[in-house]
């Protein structure tokens, strides 16, 4: 799909109960800037096409400073919120049935899959908010004495980004002249439904100075977690024999595949993405094919060795999945002992590992039995 999603940082506040100084949007956060967590947070969406960050007129020359790959536009905000909101609302230049999300830059952790599910919403009903329902118990107060309680049926803690279609939203705000706590009470103002999809604990609003100290501890278990993917990729041709060796099994057959080990491609492919998950360069440059003591191994080593190297340096594998692309061998009767095998091997259940096939519909080289190719992805996670 190609990206139509504008997300609207609104950045423009002053946020005075987070405490003296800089505004809190632009304070040290976990190393970075509050705003540039939210930042990243959006351009990592491959929806968004656009990322309008709305500034308080005084904070203007700071829009250099922000960086994405998304493209990044800058609108001055108004007095109050909903003036700042309109003002990147009238900025747009869109179709009207585009998606625009609204977002408070100061909730900094809001979670890639709760993004996903306002989109999707806004897709599919037109406008759409997280929230998450209130569970404690509410009573009414004054001067620290409880006097009385409040029915919590039906009552939600209202959280961003709030979604809608570009023109509902934009209209909405052109015919609202009020102060407004969000853009949904300016959606229902205009006779909007607004649909609730479920919202984040983690999706908080930095408000006040103990807010920070939270934020920093959440931020530092996610950057604790260290995931990563790496993909292979190997060919070997066919040249004479009887058999070949794919995933560690060997599968009688007219022809050898050719290669300075055992030649088993579906294996290299897989260790070849563990050493890329790694950043660590490939077979060939741990096992160089000039040396001698490599001719004819059993790929088992190579594989043995990346397995190993990982879990040296903290990472366990979480998951494998590796395709064999040829005409033949026929791969299906011997599908379940090659997922055994590199289970065993790579020291996983069998859960945790995918071998498959398919053909090349008879186009190229694995079309004409040259050859086989193999195609792996592994994730790698460090605690």
């Amino acid at each position: 799909m190609t990206p139509d999603v504008t997300a609207i940082l609104v950045a423009a506040g002053r946020g005075t109960r987070a405490g003296d100084g800089i505004a809190k949007q632009w304070r040290p956060l976990a190393g970075r800037r509050v705003i540039d967590w939210t930042l990243a947070a959006f351009d990592a969406v491959p929806e968004i096409c656009e990322i309008v960050v709305v500034l308080h007129p005084d904070d203007m020359d700071l829009a250099c400073s922000l960086r994405a790959v998304t493209p990044i536009r800058v609108v001055a905000g108004g007095k109050r919120r909903d003036q700042s909101v309109a003002n990147a609302l009238t900025s747009l230049d869109k179709l009207d049935a585009d998606p625009v999300l609204i977002h408070d830059a100061a909730r900094p952790m809001v979670p890639a899959d709760l993004i996903a599910r306002v989109i999707a919403a806004v897709r599919r009903t037109g406008a759409a908010a997280p929230a998450l329902p209130v569970v404690d118990a509410l009573w009414t107060g004054a001067e620290d004495q409880v006097t009385g309680m409040q029915d919590r049926t039906g009552l939600y803690r209202a959280q961003t980004p709030q979604g809608f279609r570009l023109g509902l939203i934009r209209a909405a705000h052109l015919n609202h002249d009020a102060a407004a706590a969000d853009d949904v009470e300016i959606a229902r103002a205009a006779g909007h439904p607004v649909t609730i999809v479920a919202g984040d604990e983690t999706n908080f609003k930095i408000t006040y100075p103990q807010d920070f100290a939270r934020a920093e501890a959440l931020l530092g278990e996610r950057q604790a977690m260290d995931i990563r993917t790496g993909n292979g990729y190997d060919v070997h041709r066919f040249g004479p024999g009887d058999a070949v060796i794919l995933c560690g099994v060997e599968i009688p057959h007219d022809r050898s595949l050719m290669g300075h080990s055992d030649a088993d491609v579906g294996m290299h492919a897989v260790t070849d993405a563990i050493y890329g998950a790694l950043g660590d360069g490939d077979i060939g440059q741990h096992f160089p094919p000039s040396d001698p003591q490599w001719k004819g191994a059993a790929s088992e080593i190579f594989l043995k060795h990346a397995v190993a190297l990982a879990a040296e340096r903290g990472y366990s594998i979480t998951h494998m999945d590796c395709t064999l692309v040829c005409e033949r061998p026929k791969i299906g009767p011997h599908h379940a002992v090659m997922k055994a095998k590199m289970a065993e091997f790579m020291g996983l259940s069998p859960d945790q590992v995918s071998v498959k096939a398919t053909t090349s519909e008879r186009l190229g080289f694995t079309g004409r039995e040259e050859g086989i190719a193999a195609l792996a992805t592994v994730t790698l996670l460090r605690p």
